[in-house]
């Protein structure tokens, strides 16, 4: 498929920075909690490289982890009390949590035009549409953006952890956002940017797996399973329009905790 075909997909799941450009933010507030505490450890945290093998589609803890094991470092785990910047996995996710909210609410969050025209597109010829993030703050930057109207569903980092489900590259985020639409995988499409959202929505079994590669090469995202590449949402076809006929009725806005 080259095209988001609607007479076989009824459904398409997005990764949210694919619609918004919050993952310029993600990557900077690590940047500036990871270099302090590497000095005289470690080569400081880059910003690209390090952002987008380590981190990035991933829940805040797991991508502390996964950073420290590259540089060979272990630190305790914590607990959510710690003091944010604390010398914990839970520390250092506190601190990067405590700075990326601070840079929304300050600045707010931009979505990409490319983006909104397409689920404009897609819900225009009948298409349901969910967004998912491994950031406990998507709720809140999707709103900000003003596009809470433009999803059935929204998975977040919260929602995650009060359903139990794994982050990427486990499917269980896009999964569950596939059955809050009433979709089967098999008929919806899976959008992301990461290596590890694109795993996922092949290891889901997606109908479609879209990457992007606006920070990723498309080798490394076709290696991770996308189907097809674009460059940009602008460059992704669609074609038909989804069927009339019953089916089920999508849940409401936002599941989970909040």
């Amino acid at each position: 498929m080259t095209a988001i075909d609607l007479t076989l997909v009824t459904g398409v799941v997005f990764d949210a920075d694919v619609i918004t450009d919050t993952a310029r933010i993600h990557a900077a507030a690590w940047k500036r909690v990871f270099d302090p505490f590497l000095r005289g450890r470690s080569a400081p945290f880059d910003i690209r490289a390090d952002y987008l093998r380590h981190v990035d589609g991933r829940p805040r803890l797991d991508g502390v982890r996964t950073f420290l094991a590259s540089r060979d470092i272990t630190l305790p785990e914590g607990d959510p009390r710690d003091e944010p910047g604390a010398a914990t996995v839970h520390g250092l996710g506190l601190a990067k949590d405590r700075l990326f909210a601070a840079e929304v609410e300050r600045y707010g969050v931009a979505a990409f035009p490319s983006s909104v025209a397409l689920l404009h597109e897609l819900r225009r010829r009948g298409c349901r549409t969910a967004v998912v993030s491994a950031s406990r703050h998507c709720r809140t930057t999707i709103t900000s953006a003003g596009l809470a109207g433009l999803f059935d569903a929204l998975l977040d980092g919260n929602d995650a952890a009060g359903l139990g489900l794994l982050g990427t590259p486990d499917p269980a985020m896009y999964l569950a956002a596939a059955r809050h639409l009433g979709t089967p995988p098999e008929r919806a499409a899976a959008v992301d940017d990461a290596p590890a959202g694109v795993t996922a929505g092949r290891r889901g079994g997606f109908g479609l797996v879209v990457g992007v590669s606006r920070t990723n090469t498309p080798d490394v995202l076709r290696a991770s399973g996308a189907d097809l590449v674009v460059a940009d949402l602008s460059d992704l076809p669609v074609h038909g329009r989804v069927p009339a006929g019953p089916l089920t009725r999508p849940r409401a806005f936002g599941v989970g905790r909040r």
